[in-house]
């Protein structure tokens, strides 16, 4: 019973292959049963000033390009797993220009990890962004769509800080905008515990614990250690909300199997939780906990 792994991997990057751009979005509810989707962020009236567009590298001596996008792409994920970083980023930057949504998603990942390359925010961001301009209407449920509901998410951190000495400020109501679209139309529980996280505090939009606490559930139910590490703790101290105490702890104790190394106030709240807890209060909490694994069992 391990948590949601927050975000995709290479072995996503393989369901990628062959996925052509999904139709245009058909109205259908998005999954989870979440409130309906806000507006495409960016949509809006506002906008934000651009950083220049990206430039694309002429290819290195001896690199010869594939003639599609798509064999680019193939390229370059193959000269990944060679350890030829250069070519790789050759291979996928010239598909990324042909708008293969895998290549942008995994140069954004890479320049905003510096996997291979330096870290730059800023780079990362224009790949993020256009990846989401042109797919925001995939639909929901393919893998292509985990891709764009990631950097849906990714734009909503970068916008929560801002990058420093880029036209690219902070500005949590536009954070806020991006993980709502996420939560509700892709149904992404890392958006669905960051827009629980946002409405917790009262940032990019009026506290609300109620609305938080719908959101942290959601993503709670798919697996989310830290908003069901969140949500415990509101519900064991009746956060803004009724308090259940016993719930509180089920979802803490869940939490704590997918601590992470810099995750210890997760361990922390539950081991205050269930100090302060009754005799009667831990022994309902198990009985949640044992519904809980048999319901993920079947």
């Amino acid at each position: 019973m391990r948590t949601y792994d927050v975000i995709v991997s290479m072995g996503l990057l393989g369901f990628a292959f062959g996925m052509s751009p999904a139709a245009s979005f058909d109205g259908a509810s998005p999954p989870g049963s979440a409130p309906a989707a806000a507006p495409v962020p960016g949509a809006q009236s506002r906008s934000l000033v651009s950083p220049a567009p990206l430039a694309v590298p002429a290819p290195s001596a001896g690199i010869a390009r594939p003639g599609t996008g798509f064999e680019a792409f193939r390229s370059g994920t193959q000269a990944l797993r060679d350890g030829k970083t250069d070519q790789a980023v050759t291979s996928l930057e010239y598909a990324a220009e042909q708008g293969v949504p895998a290549a942008q998603w995994k140069l954004g990942r890479m320049y905003a990890d510096g996997e291979g390359v330096d870290r730059n925010k800023l780079r990362a961001f224009e790949y993020f962004r256009s990846l989401t301009q042109a797919h925001a209407y995939d639909a929901p449920g393919t893998p292509q769509s985990r891709l764009v509901a990631n950097a849906f998410v990714a734009l909503g951190n970068f916008y929560l800080d801002g990058i420093p000495d880029t036209a690219v400020k902070a500005d949590p109501a536009r954070a806020h905008e991006m993980f709502r679209y996420a939560a509700s139309y892709f149904g992404d529980p890392e958006a669905q515990y960051n827009l629980g996280r946002l409405y917790l505090v009262g940032r990019g939009a009026p506290k609300d614990s109620v609305q938080a606490a719908r959101w942290l559930r959601l993503a709670a139910n798919k697996g989310d250690h830290r908003a069901q590490a969140l949500l415990g703790g509101m519900l064991f101290r009746g956060e803004g909300i009724g308090k259940q105490t016993a719930q509180g702890l089920f979802w803490l104790i869940v939490a704590k199997d997918g601590v992470g190394p810099d995750e210890g106030w997760i361990t922390d709240t539950y081991s205050r939780a269930f100090a302060q807890a009754t005799d009667d209060e831990r022994a309902l909490a198990l009985r949640y906990l044992e519904d809980w694994l048999r319901t993920r069992r079947e």
